[in-house]
């Protein structure tokens, strides 16, 4: 799978450097021919969400959270790999809304990363996906998304 950067400038998108873990963590485990990716938290390089959906926080910006947060991912991916070349397959992807305890539009804030997925990399990105709500996240972030990936390992 190879990311496509035309998409992605269209966009106004920019992916920056893989974040530094802020707990007692790392950012990524290779086992066998998967990556298990900690959770990334909705800030990407100068843009950050923070806030509740229900409350402060709209659909739509949610969806620019979960956005930012897939991002954030895809650049541990690119760390970890070096490129693209090696991903083979996004085979889940699992999201946490910061939000309000009626708010139950958490698959469509998270179409945000599923949608970008697809357009970054090509329908062959549609992958498996869990939507939760959540009372609170670390820093007080929107949105938080976990992933696993299978890689190619003989391009790596």
């Amino acid at each position: 799978m190879n990311l496509n950067k035309e998409v992605l400038e269209a966009k106004g998108l920019k992916m920056y450097p893989a974040p530094k873990p802020v707990g007692s963590y790392v950012q990524c485990i290779r086992t066998g021919n998967y990556l298990h990716l900690s959770g990334g938290i909705s800030v990407n390089g100068e843009t950050a969400y923070y806030g509740k959906l229900g409350k402060d926080v709209s659909i739509e910006d949610g969806q620019k959270a979960a956005a930012a947060a897939i991002l954030n991912r895809l650049a541990v991916i690119e760390g970890e790999l070096g490129s693209f070349a090696p991903l083979k397959k996004i085979v889940a992807v699992n999201g946490f809304v910061n939000c309000t305890p009626d708010f139950t539009d958490q698959a469509k804030v998270l179409n945000g990363a599923s949608d970008l997925l697809v357009e970054l990399f090509g329908p062959e990105a549609a992958h498996s996906r869990s939507a939760v709500g959540v009372v609170s996240l670390p820093l007080g972030v929107a949105v938080e998304i976990n992933m696993i990936v299978e890689i190619d390992p003989t391009l790596c």
